[in-house]
């Protein structure tokens, strides 16, 4: 529709127009009067963006139409004016009618419709027009619909199709339109050329030709020299100015009328007295009367018998007893009429087809003949012959051209007084009145001249005549007048629109490479594209052959209907709440139809040229999609896609998606930095890679606070699309304000996607600095997070030092994908690493898999079966079976242990200032790392405590300052329960207790039980940490140099209180490599082994 047509806005509101506001944005300096009145007082603060509906129906009443040339609503770009004209006064008949009239009647018309009646025949003939006719009423019908649906801006069919099916679909279009008509200039021009060296002045010519086999490469050189020169010429008056070809519109207009007029004076005269024009057959064979007067082989003179110039052109001399031609001494010489009349009969040998090869003789069946003994041909005889091949589709190729310019109406929609009511009336009215005139002409044609001289394409056995001249009345010079005037005017009126079409869509910029063709002289007249135009028109004219370059614009303008028939199909079917024409007599069936006839006579024509049309289409469409600007207009296609995923994620809603079918539909949680950039913008790298486009990916993030003040910000997440963008992370994007980080991560994990479209895999960063934060947050975040996806039953996939990962611009040359299978999850495992290798980053990765066995599994076995396992998988990867033996668990590992236990308590039950736990923290740290360095405790390092029980050194010094800060706060030190102390009779019954139960430490660590009790914990958490080191160690000997590492993650505690010893756990284990992908299925089978 418009664009906004008032919009009340203070000054601090954002002036930029919305889409949402239909009306053209006219800004009254006295707007604060709209809400003066008492009784509006309600709706003031409304009235700030809503207008009051009189001062809106008040605006509309002084409303123009928007006239040619007037950028519409799309297109608004601030600073632009929109400058008011008076308004436009054609009516319907001036406006619509003569213009289609004009374009659809021309140079088919004259110089090929009497030789595709003679070659097809009359019901062929008849079949083609009304095909044709029927295709064009249909894209008319369909037109009419989107025309009035709204207004339509000058543009024509460009703006309809590309504002109906989007850019892509409209600027692919547009320019398969625009090519189309530059050819059609091209065509016009050859058809001048042709009349004027063929019927006008054939003296003119530059190349003549010494012998008859060089005629045609004589002709098709004349054309190329006259060609050029006269398209010159036509882009020179257009550049000059338009306003000239406009003047001479009517004087072709005329022209056109005045040769229709004379051809049906000339039918109405062949019934009462038929026009003199013999034509000479030899046998049944049509000859070339231009060089002989008398159709005899001897004439009586003086009562002697001579020769006569037809003598001398089949035999050696001009005596009686020269030798001649076999066939010409065989065959006597008859001369008939070429035009017999309308009451002749001549119509019953019309009615069929006569197609042959090229050089194939023009003959008329029905005479007699005798057969030569020699059989060659000479084609230096005057014989008339077929310079092509002939063929049905060839045929539907030439003609189409001639029902083509139903959009002359459209194109000139901003110039009518109601385009609404004149452009689909004009147009079927102007398609019925030519579909019925190529009708009549089709059969009085070949109810009034002669077969052999309607096949006779250039009029050679009529003294060189345009055929369809010796049926006008009063004289065959009126139409060729009137087809040369016709033929300059249509070639005018194509270089004139195509570089418009050109220019509006360099200036739509959905083409980047086409915008210096947007610019043209000060009043806006299109240099460039004109120079464009003219370089395009100059390959059509250098072809040289008028039925060589209909059929290519055929293809192209055959392309535009389609187009214009889908987009009302389109619009009808989805029904837009929006697509309410004026026009009511179309439905979706006739525009299916004429869609569908359109692309059947593609093919028809040339199924070689409909491909390349159709992938010169698609080769636009893509790059518009891939380079092009984004446009929104509302198209229909988006109401399609809209349409077809709302019942393709029904369908999803009906069953769950079979194992084969299941791949990752990522769930990325993004940390923002404090100014809302990303924090790890190598996690949408990892996603592209593991994704490359495919599923679905929700890239998402949280801003912590009110969504009122951060609502806007949340909706636009410039920050977030622009990392997308520049990591080429195809998606969505997801972001949400909430109170709490927290909070905000748990509504998405539950909330984000819809319907069958949810994710199923949370993809996010490991908390690398947790250890060093000043609170507890960010880890207790990241283990909730981890709860919350199990919960979900959501596969969970975390990478550690992230920002050490490829961009997509790296190239791994070599190295392999390490995956340790410990525990079954699915196979998610085995399936991340060939999902990556698809991807260019991990493609010449090798995979390899290793699997740890216990004291008392077959290791050999265990890796023939991993290795069937992964032959029956369809996957290639090396197999390892690494054993862990059952070993004493170390000092270094209780140290670990207590260490860990030791922070944990002093965390909790410790009331201290910021500083003091900075240096707490800071004190265990230091504790830990050179006790790291000991690595094993000897006998003299264990202290004894106060109470007598032997304590690790690091325990005495903070069981100590755990007593001195309890002191300062009067509270007692450390209940007896939380002590972590050791004699040697329980270390050693713990050595015995572990070597009993070698193959308890990875189950237990990835499968933590809720702790019992304390004691139960303490022992628990020795284990797990065992498994943790002696696990660490093993996969750092195998894996360090690997590209990647993927571990099984274990499960958070469900008890809360061990969340910051499962930190731990996780720190060991992941200890020493560099980068590292833990990955937690979601409890279902994802991979599998039949097809």
């Amino acid at each position: 529709l418009f664009w906004n047509l008032l919009t009340c806005k203070n000054p601090t509101v954002d002036d930029t127009p919305r889409e949402s506001s239909p009306f053209i944005n006219i800004i009254d300096q006295d707007q604060e009067n709209y809400y003066d009145g008492k009784n509006m007082a309600l709706f003031e603060e409304e009235m700030e963006s809503n207008p009051m509906v009189s001062s809106l129906l008040n605006k509309l009443a002084n409303y123009t139409n928007l006239t040619q040339g007037v950028t519409e609503h799309e297109e608004y770009e601030e600073g632009v004016t929109k400058v008011r004209v008076k308004g436009p006064q054609m009516g319907t008949f001036i406006g619509v009618y003569l213009p289609c009239m004009q374009n659809i009647l021309g140079v088919i018309l004259f110089l090929r419709l009497t030789w595709i009646v003679g070659t097809a025949g009359i019901l062929e003939s008849f079949a083609v027009v009304v095909m044709c006719c029927t295709c064009t009423m249909l894209t008319a019908i369909s037109m009419s619909a989107i025309a009035t649906n709204g207004v339509v801006p000058a543009g024509g069919s460009y703006y309809m199709i590309s504002r109906s099916l989007g850019p892509e679909f409209g600027g692919a279009v547009g320019l398969c339109f625009y090519l189309g008509t530059t050819f059609a200039g091209s065509m016009y021009i050859l058809g001048t050329i042709e009349i004027l060296l063929t019927y006008i002045v054939p003296n003119a010519a530059v190349f003549v030709a010494e012998t008859k086999e060089d005629e045609s490469v004589a002709l098709l050189n004349n054309m190329r020299v006259y060609g050029t020169c006269c398209l010159a010429l036509m882009a020179l008056v257009v550049f000059v100015g338009v306003k000239y070809v406009n003047k001479l519109s009517l004087v072709f207009l005329a022209c056109v009328v005045l040769s229709i007029m004379a051809i049906y004076a000339g039918v109405i005269k062949t019934a009462i007295e038929p026009p003199n024009f013999p034509i000479c057959l030899l046998g049944n064979r049509s000859l070339q009367n231009h060089n002989f007067e008398k159709c005899m082989k001897t004439e009586e003179r003086n009562n002697q018998t001579h020769t006569t110039k037809l003598w001398d052109l089949f035999c050696d001399s001009p005596y009686l007893n020269a030798t001649c031609d076999d066939y010409f001494i065989r065959n006597n010489v008859t001369e008939i009429q070429g035009i017999p009349g309308l009451l002749s009969g001549v119509i019953k040998d019309n009615l069929w087809s006569e197609y042959g090869p090229s050089g194939m003789l023009v003959e008329k069946k029905d005479q007699l003949s005798v057969p030569a003994k020699d059989k060659s041909r000479n084609i230096n005889l005057p014989y008339v012959f077929n310079d092509i091949s002939t063929f049905f589709t060839l045929i539907v190729g030439i003609y189409f051209p001639s029902v083509t310019g139903i959009m002359a109406g459209s194109n000139r929609s901003g110039d009518l007084r109601d385009a609404q009511r004149s452009i689909p009336t004009g147009t079927i009215l102007a398609i019925a009145t030519t579909s019925f005139l190529y009708m009549t002409c089709v059969v009085l044609f070949g109810a009034c001249i002669e077969g052999v001289v309607l096949r006779d394409k250039f009029g050679d056995s009529v003294k060189k005549n345009l055929v369809i001249g010796t049926l006008a009345w009063p004289s065959p010079w009126v139409i060729v007048i009137g087809s040369f005037f016709s033929c300059c005017g249509a070639g005018l009126q194509s270089l004139t629109g195509a570089p418009r079409l050109l220019q509006a869509i360099a200036r739509d910029g959905i083409v980047p490479f086409l915008q210096v063709f947007g610019h043209g002289k000060a009043n806006g007249e299109p240099t460039w594209a004109l120079l464009m135009t003219a370089g395009i028109c100059e390959i059509g004219i250098l072809i040289a052959s008028l039925d060589e370059v209909a059929p290519i614009l055929s293809m192209f303008f055959l392309m535009c209907y389609l187009f214009v028939n889908l987009a009302c199909a389109v619009q009808t079917l989805l029904g837009t709440p929006n697509w309410r024409p004026r026009f009511k007599f179309y439905h979706w069936t006739l525009s299916f139809l004429g869609m569908s006839l359109c692309l059947s006579l593609m093919f028809i024509c040339s199924w070689y040229y409909a491909l390349v049309a159709m992938c010169i289409a698609g080769c636009i469409y893509k790059y518009i999609e891939y380079r092009g600007a984004e446009k929104e207009w509302g198209d229909g296609i988006r109401g399609l896609s809209l349409n077809a995923a709302r019942y393709a994620l029904i369908r999803l809603e009906e069953a769950p998606p079979h194992t084969k079918n299941w791949r990752p539909q990522l769930l990325v949680l993004l940390k923002l930095d404090s100014d809302l950039g990303v924090k790890h913008p190598r996690l949408l790298s990892l996603t592209t890679q593991l994704k490359a486009g495919k599923g679905l990916t929700i890239v998402s993030s949280v801003l912590e606070g009110t969504y009122m003040s951060l609502g806007a910000q949340a909706k636009t997440a410039e920050q977030v699309r622009a990392a997308m963008h520049s990591e080429r992370t195809k998606g969505f994007c997801h972001v949400v304000a909430s109170s709490n980080l927290r909070d905000g991560f748990s509504h998405l994990i539950q909330s984000a996607g819809l319907g069958g479209m949810k994710h199923n895999t949370v993809l996010m960063a490991w908390p690398g600095a947790w250890k060093q934060a000043q609170d507890t947050y960010p880890w207790k975040n990241f283990i909730e997070t981890v709860r919350e996806t199990t919960s979900a039953h959501q596969a969970l996939l975390v990478a550690k030092n992230i920002d050490r990962f490829p961009s997509n611009q790296d190239r791994l040359g070599e190295g392999t994908i390490d995956v340790w299978w410990i525990v079954h999850d699915g196979g998610l495992l085995m399936l991340l690493p060939f999902l990556l290798r698809q991807h260019k980053v991990w493609r010449k990765c090798k995979m390899r898999i290793f699997s740890v066995a216990q004291m008392d599994d077959n290791s050999i076995q265990m890796k023939k079966d991993l290795q069937m396992f992964l032959y029956q998988l369809r996957l290639n990867a090396e197999v390892e079976v690494v054993e862990m033996h059952g070993s004493d668990i170390s000092a270094f590992t209780y140290e670990k242990t207590l260490v860990m236990e030791q922070r944990s308590q002093m965390l909790k039950q410790m009331q201290l200032s910021r500083n003091e736990r900075e240096r707490e923290i800071q004190s265990i740290t230091d504790e830990s790392r050179s006790s790291i360095k000991r690595k094993s405790l000897p006998e003299s390092a264990w202290l004894f405590g106060d109470t007598g029980v032997a304590l690790p050194q690091a325990q005495l010094i903070h069981d100590r300052n755990t007593k001195s800060h309890a002191n300062l706060n009067n509270k007692a030190a450390v209940s007896p329960e939380h002590h972590m102390t050791w004699t040697k009779d329980k270390l050693i019954a713990e050595r015995n207790r572990n070597r009993a139960e070698p193959n308890m430490g990875v189950k237990d660590l990835f499968n933590l039980k809720p702790y019992l009790n304390l004691f139960c914990r303490n022992q628990s958490n020795v284990r797990r940490m065992h498994t943790a080191v002696k696990l660490n160690e093993v996969v750092v000997n195998k894996s360090q140099g690997a590209q990647l590492v993927l571990l099984n993650m274990p499960g958070p505690p469900k008890n809360k209180g061990g969340d910051e010893n499962y930190m731990e756990f996780l720190e060991v284990l992941m200890d020493g490599l560099d980068r590292v992908l833990l990955v937690r299925g979601g409890g279902r089978e994802v991979i599998t082994i039949y097809s």
